[in-house]
């Protein structure tokens, strides 16, 4: 009988502490600096494609949720600068767990995540993204679809910090361009 007072008693003290509680959507906290979101398809200065359709994000993503189909470039008019491009990439987000193995997998940084995490779908099909809504465009700027809330969401893209650098040291760089 005295557990249950005692539990009463902080209960009751509890109740006329401050709340930190934000009412969410009107107002919204700051994101933290790694925060993990939407992946996107980067692009050079050129306006080439980074992504070289080498399947490596693909095999070692540990929930199987995206596909990578790559093809060879042709030489008129090429997609990417190298042999080959990825001609279909999809993700899909019911399965995607925001380990960001794909962002450390890929060797020419084409796939990197920005702080877009507010969205839902309503069917399954939105659910899957495809390289024409992930790929960037020419000024850099990630397709906005209509169920995603980009409401104060910077719209810098590669905002992910790569935990390895490209010198193959650790040490920190900066953000990625």
């Amino acid at each position: 009988m005295l557990g249950y007072i005692k539990g009463f008693a902080i209960t009751f003290k509890k109740l006329f502490e401050k709340r930190v509680t934000t009412q969410y959507p009107k107002q919204r906290r700051p994101k933290p600096a790694r925060a993990h979101g939407r992946h996107i398809l980067n692009r050079y200065e050129d306006g080439m494609e980074k992504c070289i359709g080498c399947e490596l994000c693909a095999g070692v993503c540990p929930a199987n949720c995206i596909y990578v189909r790559g093809a060879d470039n042709s030489p008129d008019s090429p997609v990417s600068p190298g042999e080959r491009y990825g001609y279909i990439y999809e993700i899909n987000y019911l399965r995607c767990i925001h380990c960001d193995l794909c962002i450390e997998a890929c060797p020419t940084e084409a796939i990197t995540e920005t702080k877009l995490f507010e969205f839902s779908f309503t069917n399954r099909a939105d659910a899957i993204y495809t390289r024409d809504e992930l790929l960037v465009d020419e000024d850099g700027k990630p397709k906005q679809l209509e169920w995603e809330d980009w409401e104060g969401v910077s719209e810098v893209t590669s905002e992910w910090m790569r935990a390895t650098s490209s010198a193959g040291s650790a040490a920190y760089e900066g953000k990625q361009d």
